[in-house]
């Protein structure tokens, strides 16, 4: 089946379900950037579904899945994610949109390692013991900043003095970096909307960047119904199938912050 076909057919189920509300749990760059509540009141218009959404790590969301309190997931941890199938918890990963995850520190740059390699740069921060701010919340951007450290070379450096970990989403930490005057890890859509909200002039500036290993895949997850029986499938598919159609990946494409596109659509 195309995908205009799945999204007619999604929208065909849609609406003889109207008054249904579809409960996500997403990971806090989708919320923080502003893009749910750009794409929300679009997905309602042409399904009738209302789309309600809680935002934490994506840790928390995939947990929130397993424990069924959710009906659909959008995070961006695909090995984690595709461990989550194997184990039974989703049926189906449908990949929507990607962006990249950048270093970001003070313009003065103290650990020089502006231009270089994500894993060269990691190793000169270590070795020079300047401070570096990790979220420490197993979202999908804690989960790869441990995969980076460890292409690095050596442990996680979670006793070290210069390594703080917040504990907090995306923003908050971007914040607590610039007080500490550090360097830290970011999906970009998370970063130009810090830099939105400091006039397009933010303290912390981008440093280390590129390469595929710092490609950053969201994806929509359907829950497997033998594990979660009341989640509402058919709305999570609806849902699902819109995100991948024409209309949302241009959305998608449209949406942009002092002229610059936070995603990129993928959908298959």
């Amino acid at each position: 089946m195309t995908t205009m076909m799945a999204l007619v057919a999604a929208i065909a189920v849609a609406g003889s379900v109207q008054a249904k509300a579809l409960m996500m749990a997403t990971t806090t760059s989708t919320d923080n950037t502003g893009l749910l509540d750009y794409l929300a009141p679009e997905f309602t218009k042409d399904t009738g579904i209302e789309l309600k959404w809680t935002s934490v790590g994506t840790g928390k969301a995939l947990k929130l899945g397993m424990n069924c309190d959710v009906d659909v997931l959008l995070v961006h941890a695909p090995p984690a994610e595709k461990k989550y199938i194997k184990d039974g918890y989703a049926e189906s990963r449908k990949e929507i949109m990607f962006n990249d995850f950048v270093i970001v520190g003070p313009e003065a740059d103290p650990a020089k390692v502006k231009g270089m390699a994500v894993e060269k740069a990691l190793a000169t921060i270590r070795t020079k013991g300047k401070t570096f701010v990790s979220r420490g919340d197993n979202s999908g951007t804690n989960k790869k900043e441990k995969l980076l450290w460890k292409a690095a070379g050596g442990p996680l450096p979670e006793k070290e003095a210069w390594y703080v970990q917040t504990g907090q989403g995306m923003l908050a930490s971007l914040n607590i970096t610039a007080e500490r005057g550090g360097y830290t890890m970011t999906d970009r859509g998370t970063y130009i909307k810090y830099s939105h909200k400091n006039g397009g002039n933010p303290p912390l500036k981008v440093l280390v960047e590129g390469g595929a290993i710092l490609k950053n895949q969201y994806s929509v997850l359907i829950l497997n119904s033998s594990n979660c029986p009341d989640a509402q499938k058919e709305l999570a598919e609806a849902f699902s199938a819109w995100m991948a159609g024409d209309r949302a990946q241009k959305l998608i494409a449209d949406f942009r912050l002092l002229g610059m596109a936070l995603f990129t659509p993928n959908a298959q």
